[in-house]
C-alpha cells in the first residue's frame, strides 16, 4: 500500500476522503472476491432458461395434437405415478398448447420449498416427466443447481453469508467509488510525460471508474433487492415494511369471515421454511398427533378454476393450491411474472365454489408491485429477453470493473520513492476526521451495523486487521528510527 502517510493536519474534506478511500479499498480487496462471485454465477442464472428448456424439451412440452383432457384426468395420471400418499402441493395447468401440465407433489425429503412435479400430455395423458422442482418460479434442477450455487456456493444456509456480505457492502462500494471519482478527477491534464508504470495505473483507474458510472444504477438495484432475500438483513428489512404497512397484500384463505390474511413473502422460495407445503405446518401439540384433514379429489381442480376463471382470473399461467386443513379455502394465482405482470389471485370454497377472497395487482400499494418487479427483474423475468441481456451485462461489466480494481491495486502495491512502505490505516485515517464528523458517522455505521449484521460482523473483521497492519507498521518505523 503506497499512498504516503496520512499528514497530521488535513482539512475535514482531505480527511474525510482518505476515510472514504480506505473503506473502499477495504470492500475491493475483502469483499471484491465475493461480489465477482455472485455477479458470475447470477449471470448465469438469468442466461439460462433456453438452456433449460431445451434440457427439459421432453418435459415441458409435446407434439401432440387433439383436444385437451380434463384437468381432474391428467391429475388422475400423475397421481397414478406418484402413488396415493403423496399430498397435492399445486397443479399448473398447461398455459398453451403444446406445453405440458405440472402437477407438484409435497415430498419433505427434498427439502424447502421443493416439490416433485409430474408433467402430464394434456391431449394424450402420457407422463412426459418427473422431476424435482423449486420455488414459486418453478425452475428445474440445472437452475435450482445454479440458484443454490449463486445463493449460498452449495453451503445451504452457512453459504448465504457470502451472498448477503456481497450485497451488503456493493452499495456502498458503488457510492463511495462515485465521490472519489468526482473528487479525484484532475483539474488539467499534465504536460510532463508519464511513466510506463504510471500510464498503466491512469488507465486501470479510468476503465475501473468509467464501469462503475455505467454501472452504477444496477449495482444499487442489485445490491438493494439481493439484501431484501437476504437472510438476516433481509428479516429487518421484513420487519421494517411490517411496520410501515408496506407489506404485499395476499389472498384470505379462512373461511371464516373475521380472519386475517397473512402478509405475502415474494422471497418464500429462499427461506428454510417448510410452511409452504401442505401438511407440514407442524408444531407444538401437532408434532405428536396427526393433524385433522380433508380429502382433495382431482375433480375439485376442475369446478375450482371454473370458479377462479368466471371470477376474473385471466392468464394463461395460473396455478392451483389444495386447502387439506379443515376451514381453509383452496387459491388459484395468476403466476406469469412478465410484462405485464398477472399475479392477480383468489381463493375459493372448494364445497360451494363461492369466492372468498380476491386480491388484484392492480390495487397493490405502490411499494409492494415495485417489490414484485424488482424480484422479477432480478430473477430476469420482467421483460423476457431484454431482461437477460440487461442483466448479463451488468454481471459482465461488474466482474470486469472488479478486475481493472485488483489490476490497479497490483500496480500501485510496491510503489515507493525512498525504499519505506509507509501504511495508511483505516484508524490513522478516521483520527484524521474531526470529532464533529466523528459522531454522526459512527452513529450511521452503528444503525447500518444494526440493520444488516453481515455488514456489522464484517466491519469488526476488517477492524482487526487495520489494527494489525497498524501495529506492524508501528514497529517497522520503531526499529527504522532506532537503525538511523
Amino acid at each position: 500500500m503506497s499512498q504516503p502517510a496520512v499528514s497530521q493536519k488535513m482539512t475535514v474534506k482531505a480527511a474525510s476522503l482518505a476515510l472514504l478511500k480506505r473503506i473502499h479499498f477495504y470492500i475491493g480487496l475483502f469483499v471484491g472476491p465475493f461480489i465477482f462471485v455472485a455477479a458470475l454465477t447470477g449471470t448465469l442464472y438469468v442466461l439460462t432458461p433456453q438452456f433449460e428448456n431445451y434440457l427439459y424439451a421432453d418435459a415441458l412440452f409435446t407434439s401432440s395434437q387433439g383436444e385437451a383432457q380434463p384437468l381432474s384426468q391428467q391429475i388422475d395420471a400423475a397421481v397414478k405415478v406418484a402413488g396415493p400418499d403423496p399430498k397435492i402441493y399445486a397443479v399448473r395447468p398447461a398455459p398453451h398448447e403444446g406445453d405440458t401440465t405440472r402437477v407438484m407433489f409435497s415430498d419433505p425429503q427434498l427439502g424447502a420449498s421443493k416439490s416433485r412435479a409430474i408433467f402430464i400430455d394434456p391431449a394424450t395423458l402420457a407422463v412426459k416427466g418427473d422431476m424435482t422442482v423449486y420455488g414459486t418460479s418453478g425452475i428445474l434442477p440445472f437452475r435450482t443447481w445454479l440458484d443454490d450455487l449463486h445463493r449460498g456456493l452449495l453451503l445451504g444456509d452457512a453459504g448465504r453469508f457470502y451472498s448477503e456480505l456481497a450485497a451488503s457492502w456493493l452499495w456502498v462500494a458503488a457510492i463511495g467509488g462515485i465521490i472519489l471519482w468526482l473528487t479525484g478527477r484532475p483539474k488539467r491534464r499534465s504536460p510532463r510525460k508519464l511513466s510506463e508504470k504510471v500510464a498503466k495505473q491512469e488507465r486501470s483507474r479510468r476503465w475501473h471508474s468509467t464501469l462503475g458510472l455505467a454501472l452504477m444504477a444496477g449495482l444499487l438495484f442489485f445490491s438493494a433487492t439481493g439484501l431484501t432475500w437476504s437472510q438476516w438483513a433481509g428479516d429487518n428489512i421484513g420487519v421494517l415494511r411490517a411496520h410501515m404497512g408496506w407489506l404485499t397484500p395476499t389472498v384470505n384463505t379462512a373461511l371464516e369471515a373475521d380472519a386475517p390474511a397473512a402478509p405475502a413473502d415474494e422471497h418464500a422460495e429462499h427461506h428454510a421454511t417448510m410452511a409452504h407445503m401442505p401438511g407440514m405446518e407442524m408444531s407444538g401439540h401437532a408434532m405428536h398427533e396427526k393433524p385433522e384433514t380433508v380429502p382433495v379429489t382431482p375433480d375439485t381442480f376442475d369446478t375450482v378454476v371454473q370458479a377462479a376463471r368466471a371470477s376474473g382470473i385471466g392468464a394463461n399461467k395460473i396455478e392451483i393450491r389444495p386447502a387439506y386443513t379443515p376451514g381453509k379455502a383452496w387459491t388459484v394465482t395468476e403466476v406469469d411474472r412478465s410484462w405485464p405482470t398477472q399475479v392477480d389471485a383468489v381463493s375459493v370454497d372448494p364445497t360451494s365454489l363461492r369466492i372468498v377472497d380476491h386480491v388484484r395487482f392492480a390495487d397493490f400499494p405502490l411499494l409492494a408491485k415495485l417489490t414484485r418487479w424488482g424480484v422479477d427483474a432480478h430473477m430476469g423475468i420482467l421483460f423476457g429477453l431484454w431482461n437477460q441481456v440487461i442483466l448479463a451485462v451488468f454481471g459482465t461489466g461488474l466482474c470486469v470493473m472488479i478486475a481493472w480494481g485488483y489490476r490497479l491495486w497490483w500496480l500501485r502495491r510496491n510503489v515507493s520513492s525512498g525504499g519505506v512502505n509507509p501504511v495508511i490505516t483505516l484508524m490513522q485515517t478516521w483520527k484524521s476526521v474531526p470529532f464533529s464528523l466523528q459522531c454522526p458517522l459512527f452513529l450511521i455505521t452503528l444503525g447500518l451495523a444494526i440493520s444488516l449484521p453481515v455488514m456489522g460482523v464484517s466491519l469488526v473483521i476488517f477492524l482487526l486487521i487495520d489494527i494489525a497492519r497498524w501495529a506492524t507498521s508501528e514497529r517497522r518505523m520503531y526499529r527504522t528510527r532506532n537503525l538511523n
